[in-house]
């Protein structure tokens, strides 16, 4: 297969951090998975924290946006033009919040050609003594049920069997919660209502498409949904959203034109009285005080 051609020096890597997990530090093959997703997330870090800085930046300049995409609505490509020209003065990367799932999605497909061939290439690999669990029963490799254990994760899925068997629609409906709890923390920071609604929509039309999938890819996927939420919380209690642009309003005044009339305006007032009081002065007649009626 082509992609996994190309996706082969991932799946290596994949498969040798999932061994020496194993191996090394003793966890079982599914706590491994729930490992390896952690030490992704972990090198993803810095590409989340740019896209919420994106999203935080989006957010802030969005009336002004707005503003420009109202100005040119009749004209497509002027309104572009511009908008690219805001986003390079604001520094503004549109992109960053795809970075992320752009940067999973390429691991995610590498541990599933990983798992589908997991009895074969890895736990019943006889360089790692894997000719102790599994046998050859007409041809077909087969793991001894003596040892099937080994490859379940908390007594409920076994994570080389599809995710509709056993207790993995169980697995399924975490998985269901976690996803939408984790878009929609990333919802909250868009503006349109048509992007909240299909980023809230999505994970529920997949599961048609994962009820084959490896129950090890969803133990994955799982970790995954559960680091995004963790994170998208305390990032925004500990991250400082980025000061908002100045506002401009009509009751502004202008910073240079008072400077340069106001020397005009005082010599015409200076001149002005200074017309009114060259004649001779005026006298002024005061009445006489009376009493006062009662």
């Amino acid at each position: 297969m082509i992609v996994g051609g190309v996706l082969s020096p991932i799946e290596n890597v994949l498969t040798e951090v999932l061994i020496w997990l194993h191996d090394s530090v003793g966890f079982s093959w599914a706590w491994s998975i729930v490992a390896l997703t952690v030490i992704v997330r972990m090198l993803l870090v810095p590409v989340a924290l740019r896209q919420i800085h994106s999203m935080q930046s989006l957010q802030m300049h969005a009336p002004e946006m707005k503003a420009l995409q109202q100005r040119y609505k009749n004209d497509r490509q002027k309104q572009s033009e511009e908008l690219m020209k805001f986003y390079r003065e604001n520094k503004i990367n549109p992109y960053a919040a795809c970075l992320p799932v752009v940067f999973q999605i390429p691991i995610f497909i590498s541990l599933f050609f990983v798992l589908r061939g997991f009895e074969a290439e890895v736990f019943c690999d006889p360089e790692i003594g894997g000719q102790v669990f599994c046998k050859t029963v007409g041809g077909v490799l087969t793991v001894l049920p003596q040892f099937q254990s080994q490859l379940e994760w908390l007594g409920l899925v076994n994570i080389t069997e599809p995710t509709k068997d056993g207790w993995g629609p169980v697995l399924l409906v975490v998985y269901v919660a976690s996803q939408l709890t984790s878009t929609w923390l990333m919802s909250t920071q868009m503006q349109s209502t048509a992007q909240r609604v299909m980023i809230m929509v999505l994970p529920i039309v997949f599961i048609p498409f994962i009820l084959n999938f490896p129950s090890g890819l969803m133990i994955y996927w799982l970790t995954t949904n559960l680091w995004t939420t963790g994170q998208g919380v305390l990032t925004r209690r500990q991250m400082p959203k980025p000061p908002p642009p100045p506002k401009r309003t009509s009751r502004t005044p202008a910073k240079e034109a008072p400077a340069a009339t106001e020397p005009a305006a005082s010599a015409s007032r200076s001149s002005s009285h200074g017309q009114a009081r060259s004649g001779p002065p005026r006298r002024v007649k005061r009445k006489r005080g009376g009493r006062p009626r009662r």
